[in-house]
């Protein structure tokens, strides 16, 4: 899986033999989010917080290479639970980083779900070239999603995790 880049955009496309809200769970809900979101030998989360609604932040903290800590946070754009996820994407390992937008959209068809990430908004091309790394992440979150189904959990407070669930829906 290689992105596809066209100007300032990295557009990723995967399909995942999972229900859109499974996906949806294991994108937003912190506890979920640590279990996948890294890959062996270069980086992996060790704390999320999210405020799932729009205008709510985020932010996630982990161990990138060579052992090095790294921080990225942003703020939800749009929350369509389960079909739509955009978010504001600010990463600290970038000298003078500008926020970005990421856009998650779910589809679900049958047993599959096709998951299409835009990333957008790269001033450089340093920036863009130092966030290729979404094909390796999709293919973990696929790896989650297709496991045995995830309870769903409404307020989570474990360990360094925080969950905040709102029900708000942006129509």
């Amino acid at each position: 899986m290689n992105p596809s880049v066209t100007g300032d955009l990295i557009i990723q496309e995967i399909t995942i033999t999972a229900p859109a809200e499974r996906i949806f769970e294991a994108l937003t809900n912190p506890e979920q989010l640590m279990q996948w979101w890294g890959v062996e030998g270069r980086f992996h989360a060790t704390h999320m917080e999210s405020d799932l609604r729009v205008g709510g932040q985020w932010i996630m903290r982990g161990i990138g290479m060579n052992g090095k800590p790294f921080t990225v946070r942003g703020q939800y754009r749009e929350v369509i639970r389960p079909r739509l996820l955009v978010f504001t994407w600010l990463p600290d390992w970038q000298e003078n980083a500008s926020e970005t937008l990421v856009r998650i959209d779910l589809e679900e068809t049958g047993d599959v779900t096709t998951v299409r990430l835009v990333h957008s908004g790269f001033t450089t091309d340093a920036s863009r070239a130092s966030h290729q790394g979404w094909p390796h992440l999709l293919a973990c979150l696929r790896a989650h999603a297709e496991r045995s189904p995830q309870p769903s959990n409404h307020a989570l407070d474990i360990g360094s995790s925080t969950f905040f669930h709102n029900d708000e829906r942006k129509a």
